[in-house]
């Protein structure tokens, strides 16, 4: 089932305990982010303003004890866009408490993940978030007869296997 706009956003409303997302894109073509693209690749540095909106949601959701956490897998040399998203977006999504974690997958095996993101809700719920090769979003869907049991294993090998977001870029010139 496809979600769109009002369906979608009610999964982020509604979700009990944890919203986990695995992020396996270099680039992500994201309606709105133009600007703050250009104002990156200029040398612009950010100030947290344009990130509010999000914050406040993740403050929201730890605030009544819920978790939101992500693992995005990259390899380097990091694209531009990651480093945008690294700098513009992951830094204060961190500070406001969202667990953000990094995989670094240049000189690893394959670790059995899917070569696609997803959202897990609730350790129930898994929503496949479909793109094009540029990362143009292109919708999400609702896996109805999903083992949420696989995609559990996929996010525990995530975490396990990634480093927290604060020591990945601590380690980056």
């Amino acid at each position: 089932m496809r979600l769109e706009n009002d369906v979608w956003q009610a999964y982020f409303e509604t979700f009990q305990h944890s919203a986990f997302r695995l992020e396996t894109h270099p680039v992500y073509a994201v309606p709105g982010e133009d600007s703050t693209f250009q104002r990156f690749l200029s040398g612009e540095r950010p100030t947290g303003e344009h990130a509010k909106e999000w914050t406040d949601k993740v403050r929201r959701y730890l605030s009544t004890n819920r978790s939101i956490s992500r693992v995005h897998v990259v390899t380097r040399p990091l694209s531009d866009y990651l480093r945008y998203e690294f700098s513009w977006w992951y830094r204060f999504n961190a500070e406001a408490g969202e667990d953000i974690r990094i995989l670094d997958v240049t000189d690893r095996p394959d670790l059995d993940l899917p070569g696609y993101d997803f959202y897990l809700f609730d350790e129930s719920r898994v929503v496949k978030m479909l793109y094009r090769s540029d990362g143009t979003q292109t919708g999400r869907e609702l896996l109805e007869d999903a083992d949420p049991t696989e995609y559990i294993r996929y996010r525990d090998t995530a975490v396990r296997e990634s480093v927290p977001f604060a020591e990945y870029v601590a380690d980056r010139p």
